[in-house]
């Protein structure tokens, strides 16, 4: 980290590591659950005990200061005993999306030069242990694969060896103790949609982490009453930051949930009065209409912080009279966790037409493409500086000069910010489609598509969604002579080519002229509208 970076934030970091929150709640409140999901339960003093546990096996087995872990598990307490061990030892976590395949997982890792790889023997009906057999002969790196259920491949081994095998007995405990951790070191890889080519790796500190979750904790008051609930991957920063790390802050309770439901999210508030959690917009939806919550006891309720995409005026109004929480409206990115967010005493109009104030120490700005500053109101590039900013790009170093102008970091996004300095994200510089809150990078599908031999363009673009606010339509010219692809064909082959399901295209239209400029480059937002006009005319939107 460079010097002028941590003189010009050294006063805002608490200048800790996740270990002093968890030892402090470990000393508060020892027998209280600190974690809970459908697999298991443990609390504070279980979870610090078996975290020491592994640490003490990853050291044996050869894991230790710098390197990186790789985690492709769902939100399963597993994940978060490993990150407790990682940082014991001073590695390096990288979570990796439970969704992502072959492609993204050889690249990722490739990249990392991952040590260790922990995955599921299976999820959701895929076989992970399969995949790492495929890829394994180009990490000539990794030395470990670490697998959690029953199903353990020859050269693989179970992670119950790491939980349950006595390391303690064979290796004196205080060598943890001597592991120095610089609050300053990066602790943290997390891979980004990327918006050309392939996905970055985004570097983040003890200090830049633990400023984002401690954020919460004045600002939604939270004490070791509150319970905060995460379906979102531990994958994102959002669960990341919010789900696995934040109860450990302040000695609170983390309920997870692996594959979102809604029902089972109300009953899960009923039965361990759940009252804080942060999603995309369409959790909120599912919410609201998922039936019975009418009638459930929801009483400890109180937030739910919904960022990703905007929160239509109708839904907070059905919300208010389904749920007992206040909604709160928010933005942020991996790079900078979430930078603003909306307060419990704010106005409908501010929840609904904003995207929150930004927290204390981070700054934004909206600015023309002369670099002024826009006046209230008017639309320019979204630049944002701050403590819990990132500190690069993993192996970029000259991209990340790029994107920094006097310590500000260039979003990509486009806002107008108001009067109060609230600001509103209206789009992003970058082409980047956001299903349901989850990015999904258009050049990196677009080029893929490009693989297959009878496509001659491929577009992708957004197309308006009343439920995700955005799917992704893909527009195709047939080379010369070629039978037009259907959907089910076109995702059939980006199956054989290892793309996450949920960057698939949903919807394919064949063209053969697109709109173009004079200089002959393809005018996406005309594609965007075409896609709308089709939408309204089948009935699917309304018309405006």
């Amino acid at each position: 980290m460079e010097k002028e970076w941590v003189e010009r934030y050294q006063s805002m970091w608490p200048n800790k590591t996740i270990l002093d929150y968890l030892d402090a709640s470990i000393a508060q409140v020892p027998d209280k659950t600190a974690i809970f999901d459908r697999r298991s339960r443990y609390t504070y003093r279980e979870l610090g005990r078996l975290a020491d546990r592994v640490a003490l096996g990853l050291l044996e087995l050869g894991v230790g200061k710098g390197d990186v872990i790789s985690i492709q598990l769902p939100n399963w307490n597993e994940f978060i005993i490993l990150h407790i061990a990682a940082t014991r030892i001073g590695a390096i976590t990288n979570p990796l999306v439970p969704i992502y395949r072959d492609r993204e997982i050889g690249y990722m890792v490739g990249l990392a030069e991952s040590k260790m790889l922990v995955v599921p023997d299976e999820f959701r009906g895929f076989r992970y242990p399969e995949m790492v057999q495929r890829l394994s002969p180009e990490w000539p790196f990794l030395k470990h694969v670490f697998v959690v259920g029953e199903h353990v491949p020859p050269g693989m081994h179970g992670f119950s060896q790491l939980l349950e095998e006595p390391w303690e007995q064979r290796t004196d405990p205080a060598v943890l103790n001597a592991i120095s951790h610089d609050p300053n070191e990066v602790t943290y890889l997390i891979f980004t949609s990327g918006t050309t080519g392939e996905p970055k790796g985004v570097l983040h500190t003890h200090n830049t982490l633990c400023v984002s979750a401690d954020y919460w904790i004045e600002h939604l008051k939270l004490t070791t009453n509150d319970v905060i609930f995460m379906a979102s991957t531990f994958a994102h920063q959002t669960g990341f930051v919010y789900g696995a790390r934040l109860p450990l802050h302040f000695g609170g309770t983390g309920v997870y949930q692996d594959i979102w439901n809604a029902e089972e999210f109300i009953r899960l508030i009923e039965e361990e009065k759940v009252s804080v959690t942060a999603a995309a917009t369409p959790f909120l939806y599912d919410t609201v209409q998922a039936p019975g919550v009418e009638q459930a006891d929801l009483s400890s309720f109180r937030v739910f912080a919904s960022m990703g995409a905007p929160i239509p005026r109708s839904l907070v109004r059905q919300a208010a009279n389904r749920l007992p929480c206040k909604i709160l409206s928010g933005w942020g990115q991996t790079e900078n966790g979430l930078v603003t967010l909306t307060a419990l005493d704010d106005s409908e109009e501010k929840i609904t037409g904003t995207d929150g104030h930004p927290f204390p120490g981070m700054e934004v700005r909206v600015v023309d493409k002369g670099g002024n500053r826009c006046p209230a109101g008017q639309e320019g590039d979204l630049h944002c500086r701050g403590p819990a900013l990132f500190v690069g790009y993993f192996k970029r170093s000259e991209y990340t000069a790029s994107q920094f102008e006097d310590g500000w970091f260039h979003t990509g996004d486009r806002a107008v910010m108001d009067e109060d300095g609230y600001i509103r994200i209206t789009g992003r510089e970058k082409d980047i489609i956001i299903r349901g809150g989850e990015n999904i990078p258009v050049s990196y599908v677009e080029n893929i598509l490009y693989e297959h031999r009878d496509i001659s363009v491929a577009q992708v673009v957004g197309m308006p969604d009343p439920r995700l606010q955005e799917r992704a339509c893909a527009y195709i010219r047939m080379k010369p002579g070629k039978e037009p692809v259907t959907l089910e064909t076109l995702q059939t082959f980006l199956l054989e080519k290892g793309l996450a399901k949920q960057y698939w295209p949903e919807r394919v239209e064949i063209i053969q002229d697109f709109p173009q400029t004079p200089s002959g480059k393809i005018q996406k937002f005309h594609l965007r509208e075409m896609i709308k006009r089709k939408l309204i005319a089948e009935g699917v939107l309304e018309g405006e």
